[in-house]
């Protein structure tokens, strides 16, 4: 079955569209103030951390709708909950060190089919910042400091309470992280969210997602056109979640940074709706200006403007 609204896959017995909240069942919803916005439940069935017990959603914050995080001209990032989603589980986390030129820049976008991904993606965007910012005052080196704090991050979204049981799966994330510095950019990621680098003589894809297209295809089983048609082709192969202990040691990539442009950082909210680098390329040369915010902006609104499906985060540096 499929969603009316967005055309998302559906049970029949379920309540409401897990993609973008459309209820599915005739009965309307309680107008409680303070209740559940999702299912209707009364206040008291929303709990301390704000979640329904009776449909497990929780109610978001307005500020975590649009979040901005602006740390100069050349480092700043948005993320957004898009048009179909009823809240975002997405998160970013930039910093800069001080007295340094070493930037952090971090995107992760929690798993919607997980419990409580919000808190995930959150968490482990927050505690990776900070891990990797006390990595960088020790002066340890950037491929280390991202093992190191991506085990970091596991930790806070392993502590995050979960209800365990069949077919509930606890909560998880997807995670990229660049440490800049030097002139080099060093990367880790598990999943799909991506790196790019975008300038005026190049513009490359840096991270290969962790999915099963990716997979299938460099294995040879299928092309790239056939494996797009699979409803697994979006499956992601690894996370970060008390359900992938064992394979949670990121990919990395060490890019030598060529010349001036932007490392962008993103979610698959704006990759889903580009061709490739080339593309994205061409939407940052629409912004009607240079510095962090404003690309970071036209690139979150090109995702809305394009249906706006899922979560939208990106984080932009400028070299």
């Amino acid at each position: 079955m499929q969603c009316m609204s967005c055309g998302a896959s559906i049970l029949a017995d379920d309540k409401f569209c897990e993609e973008c909240g459309t209820p599915l069942t005739v009965s309307k919803p309680s107008t409680v103030v303070n209740g559940c916005e999702k299912c209707g439940a009364e206040i008291a069935a929303i709990d301390a951390e704000g979640y329904c017990s009776q449909c497990g959603f929780r109610q978001e914050p307005r500020q975590r709708n649009w979040l901005e995080v602006i740390i100069n001209s050349q480092l700043a990032g948005v993320s957004d909950r898009g048009l179909k989603h009823h809240r975002n589980e997405d998160f970013l986390a930039l910093q800069q060190l001080h007295g340094t030129q070493s930037n952090i820049l971090i995107v992760c976008d929690g798993v919607s089919s997980s419990q409580k991904p919000d808190l995930a993606a959150q968490a482990a965007a927050e505690s990776t910042c900070l891990a990797l910012v006390a990595a960088g005052e020790r002066g340890e080196n950037p491929d280390s400091a991202i093992k190191s704090a991506f085990i970091t991050a596991l930790a806070s979204v392993c502590n995050i309470t979960y209800i365990s049981g069949i077919n509930l799966e606890p909560p998880s994330t997807t995670i990229v992280a660049a440490v800049v510095q030097e002139g080099i950019a060093t990367i880790g990621w598990l999943g799909d969210s991506r790196a790019y680098w975008i300038s005026a003589h190049s513009c490359q894809q840096l991270t290969q997602d962790n999915s099963w297209l990716t997979e299938v295809v460099a294995a040879g089983e299928m092309t790239e056109i056939e494996a797009r048609k699979s409803r697994k082709a979006h499956a992601i192969t690894r996370w970060l979640g008390a359900d992938a202990v064992e394979d949670a040691v990121p990919s990395i990539v060490n890019f030598t940074i060529p010349s001036s442009g932007y490392l962008i950082l993103c979610s698959d909210g704006l990759w889903n709706y580009t061709l490739d680098a080339s593309h994205l390329a061409n939407l940052v040369q629409r912004s009607p200006n240079t510095d962090a915010i404003a690309i970071s902006r036209t690139l979150v609104e090109f995702a809305r403007q394009s249906g706006g499906h899922d979560n939208i985060t990106v984080a932009v540096l400028c070299v």
